[in-house]
This record gives structure tokens, C-alpha cells and sequence, in this order.
């Protein structure tokens, strides 16, 4: 069924590129406004600044919004309102402001807008993506307008890297909760729910010169290949999520260029407070059941490899061989550990996912055969991306597919998703207790010595084999199509590549 289903995809983007090709094209080459036509893969559940809905929600934010902190095009932490950090000798973190740094409003950005969005993140109600980590910080202090001091409960070596998320945006603090007012590029001048967003530039941003686009319009395209349809068309200069069925059709067009980068990837979540998933024996019986070539070959047409362990990657000082293996695939070992947990004969589950993304479908099917083969018979749910979210973000499933990319290429920035501690988000197993995972990623963000912090998450990566708060299936690959006169944009290395909207202020049209 799989290479058919392949074959019938391929086609449907061929058809398109057909299409496409008998498509006008005198309106794109007279185009002179400056726009840049954008192809969201999903429209985002909302733009609120703190709450996580997925990488298209978060490229829209990233542009209306800044924080502290960013990355550079090399994924190297970068100064935005922030012109410089440090810790003092009492060991707390003390950011500096950049003057003249404009809100939309036309209000200047100061610590006391610092510190007010640090307090609505970390408070009681807060829903924010963040709020856990700020439950770490004893008190924010603004010893003048432009600077912002914060006190720290322990030691945290990781606390700057905290303001580059995209989920981290500074507001004006006189915001109302349904009009946050941002400092970034580019302000919200409209939008049609469901299919449009439109950003202006904003002609006060700090950088000169930038940035290069008098607007971006985003298009929303659920359909992958429609959205590249689009892009062949050149009804879009850009598009996100270049189907992977459809990359070698994107780089034999002399018209288009293709950039991707592998760092994102596959897993499945589970929900610890019910149903036979609370129990880590039946997790590390899903990890050894599943054969991961087969998701790299169905789902990502190859481009991609084998995650078969905790998403350390290789090259990076933290990666071990025999770690990177440990939930291997072993069919036996998963029978063998389901009657271990008083299921001799499997059991019967429902798996969320969406179909939405083919790459979540695809995943979610290949792994429901898989599962089937040890004795858990699978009925899959695949609603729209919205209704995924929310499901996941209140527990509503026993195992979920799930598509993410830790939040930079530090260990650290697999918190969000390794630490079942945290407060609940679609991102990571709702109810899971994994104490030893979550004590050693404690340890590595309060240790300063590189050395220790590389033993540090080895530990890490054992103690999470064994508690399983996600199995691994597959890193793929991440790439954006884009018209070659879209000039000036880099796809961050990396995890960084879903943060890649960050380059967009330097995009220009030629």
C-alpha cells in the first residue's frame, strides 16, 4: 500500500506542476509591491505571544514580535532589544536595552515592559509556553529604564537562550489581552480567518535599513500540494514545508530554489495518567516495536534518517553511539515487556494525529501496522491541526503523533519536550512522570562547565531510554521552496530551522 500511496502523491504534485506551468505568468513578472506572497501550511489557531500553536503561528509572531534575545544566521544567541548580557557577582542575569526601540504604538520599549511580560508568563493563570521556566526566577528588578536584572531561584546557565524562543515575546505593558502590542519588523494590518494574514513594515523598527519587504502576505494552503501548486504556479513566492514527495520537482525548476535543513523530527507522546501508557514497560514496549526506515522512506521519501534514541544529533559532543540506539527496533524485547505488564495479548488504543500534515498521517499509519504486529490494535483520530492542539494540550489521548523541533541545538532546549514536569502543552506526554529525565535536565541547565554538562546529558539520555517521556521515529528534513528573485533568506541550522521566520526581515524581492 505504501509505495501505491507514494506513486498516487507524486502524481498529485506533478498534476500540479502541469498545471502550473500552463498558468500566465505576466502578472509575476511585472510584480513591483514589494509583498511577499508567503504559503503557511496551517493558518495559526491564534497569534497570541506567550502560547504555542506550531511553527506557522510561531514564523507570524517572530515577525510582529521581538524579545530580548535572538539568533543570528549562523544559529549563533544574538542581541535584539538586549545590546548585551552577563551575570554579576551575585550571580544573576543582567540584560542591557538598546534605546529608541519603538512598540508599535510608537511607545519607547523599556524594563518595565521587560519585567511585565516576565510576570503575566510566569503568573498563577498563565497558559504560556514558557511559564515553567520563569517559575524559576525569585524576582525581575529594572535598577533603571534599560536594564533588567533577574534573580534566579539556582544557578542557570541557560537563562539567555530562554528569550530567543519565539514563544518569548516582549509587550507593551499596557497591552490589552486581545491586542498585544509588539516591537518587531513588520505590525498586523488585516487578516481573513482561515486563509490571510497581511503584515506591514514598520517603519520605527530599530534596525536600519529593515526591514527590505514593504509587507508580507501570508496565504494559508492545508493541502501540501495545493501549497506547492502555488508556489510552481507562482501564486507564491514562498512556501514553508515543501512537501517531501515534491523537493526534487522544486530543485529540477530552474525557476525555484530549495532549502532544507534536517534537525526537526518525528515521535510519539503519550498521556501518563491513564489508559496502558502510564506504565514506562508498555512505552519501551512501542519504542522496540517500530521500524523507523520505513517512516524515513514512506512518509519523507527518504530525505531523513532513523531516530532511535533520545533527538540528541550527531556531531554534537552530547551524541553517543550506543545511546543513540536504545530503542532500537526489536519486536520480540516490545512482545516481551507488553506481558510483562499484564498484556500477553496487546490491547486496544486510539492514536491522534492529523491529516493535516501528510507527514503526521503517513507516520501515524505506518506506526499503526507496526503496533498491530505486537498485539496493540490502533484506531487512528485525524482531525484539523487546531483540534490537534487543543486535544493534545488537554490530554485528551492515550498516544499521539507528534512533528517538533527542540528549541535550539543546546540539550537544554529539549526541556520543552523531554520534561514532563512542565505545564501541559501538545509538545510533550501529558501526566508523565519521568523524575530522573527531569532531575538531569535540572543539573545540565545549572551547570556552567561544558565538560560536565556533556556527562550530565549522557545520564540524561539513559534515564529518559528507560522512563520514556516520547519514542523517537524520525529526524527529517525541514525545507522552504521560494522563487529565486526572494533574495536574503537563511534557513537557520538545525533545531533553529522552524525559527527560520527570523530571516525574514532581510528578505528582499529582486
Amino acid at each position: 500500500m505504501r509505495p501505491t500511496r507514494r506513486r498516487v502523491l507524486t502524481a498529485g504534485a506533478l498534476m500540479g506542476g502541469l498545471a502550473a506551468t500552463a498558468l500566465p505568468r505576466l502578472a509575476r513578472a511585472q510584480r513591483a509591491d514589494g509583498v511577499l506572497r508567503y504559503g503557511l501550511s496551517a493558518f495559526p489557531p491564534n497569534l497570541q505571544p506567550w502560547v504555542s500553536t506550531g511553527a506557522s503561528a510561531g514564523t507570524v509572531k517572530m515577525l510582529i514580535h521581538r524579545s530580548l534575545v535572538s539568533f543570528d544566521e549562523r544559529g549563533e544567541l544574538s542581541g535584539e532589544i538586549a545590546e548585551s548580557w552577563s551575570r554579576d557577582e551575585a550571580g544573576a542575569w543582567v540584560f542591557k536595552l538598546r534605546r529608541g526601540i519603538r512598540f508599535h504604538n510608537g511607545e519607547e520599549v523599556t524594563a518595565d515592559d521587560v519585567k511585565w511580560t516576565i510576570e503575566q508568563i510566569a503568573g498563577e493563570r498563565s497558559t504560556a509556553y514558557m511559564r515553567a521556566q520563569f517559575q524559576l526566577v525569585e524576582r525581575v528588578e529594572t535598577p533603571d529604564r534599560y536594564t533588567v536584572r533577574l534573580v534566579t531561584k539556582e544557578p542557570l546557565a541557560i537563562v539567555p537562550s530562554w528569550f530567543a524562543n519565539y514563544n518569548m515575546s516582549v509587550v507593551w505593558r499596557r497591552s490589552e489581552a486581545n491586542n498585544p502590542i509588539g516591537c518587531g519588523p513588520f505590525r498586523l494590518a488585516g487578516q481573513e480567518r482561515g486563509t490571510s494574514i497581511d503584515l506591514v513594515a514598520f517603519d520605527r523598527y530599530y534596525k536600519p535599513g529593515l526591514p527590505k519587504l514593504r509587507g508580507i502576505r501570508f496565504v494559508a494552503y492545508a493541502d501540501e500540494n495545493l501549497r506547492m501548486a502555488a508556489l510552481q504556479s507562482g501564486d507564491m513566492d514562498m512556501i514553508e514545508y515543501v512537501p517531501w514527495q515534491s523537493m526534487a520537482a522544486v530543485e529540477a525548476d530552474p525557476r525555484l530554489r530549495l532549502d532544507s535543513k534536517e534537525g526537526p523530527f518525528m515521535d510519539l507522546l503519550f498521556n501518563g495518567q491513564r489508559g496502558p501508557f502510564a506504565d514506562p514497560r508498555v512505552r519501551r514496549a512501542v519504542a522496540h516495536a517500530v521500524r523507523r526506515e520505513e517512516i524515513v522512506r514512506g512518509a519523507f521519501f527518504g530525505r531523513g534518517k532513523v531516530l532511535e534514541g533520545m533527538p540528541i544529533a550527531e556531531g554534537t559532543p552530547w551524541w553517543n553511539a550506543e545511546l543513540s540506539r536504545g530503542h532500537r527496533y526489536d519486536p520480540e524485547r516490545a512482545k516481551s515487556l507488553l506481558r510483562d505488564a499484564g498484556h500477553p495479548n496487546g490491547f486496544s488504543t486510539v492514536m491522534l494525529s492529523t491529516a493535516q500534515f501528510g507527514m503526521h498521517k503517513d507516520t501515524a499509519e505506518i506506526v499503526q501496522q507496526h503496533l498491530a504486529e505486537i498485539g496493540i490494535r490502533v484506531e487512528l483520530r485525524l482531525p484539523d491541526w487546531g483540534t490537534r492542539v487543543n486535544l493534545g494540550t488537554r490530554g485528551q489521548y492515550e498516544i499521539a503523533v507528534h512533528g517538533v523541533s527542540s528549541d535550539n541545538n543546546d540539550p537544554d532546549g529539549l526541556s520543552v519536550i523531554l520534561d514532563t514536569s512542565l505545564s501541559p502543552t501538545y509538545s510533550r506526554s501529558f501526566g508523565l512522570s519521568a523524575p530522573r529525565t527531569t532531575a538531569a535536565l535540572a543539573r545540565g541547565r545549572a551547570e556552567f562547565d561544558e565538560a560536565k554538562r556533556v556527562d550530565i546529558y549522557k545520564d540524561m539520555q539513559r534515564a529518559a531510554l528507560d522512563e520514556v517521556p516520547l519514542v523517537g521515529l524520525a529526524w527529517r528534513s525541514q525545507g522552504y521552496g521560494m522563487d529565486r528573485r526572494v533574495q536574503g533568506f537563511v534557513n537557520l541550522p538545525g533545531a533553529l530551522t522552524t525559527s527560520s521566520g527570523l530571516m525574514l526581515e532581510y528578505v528582499s524581492l529582486s
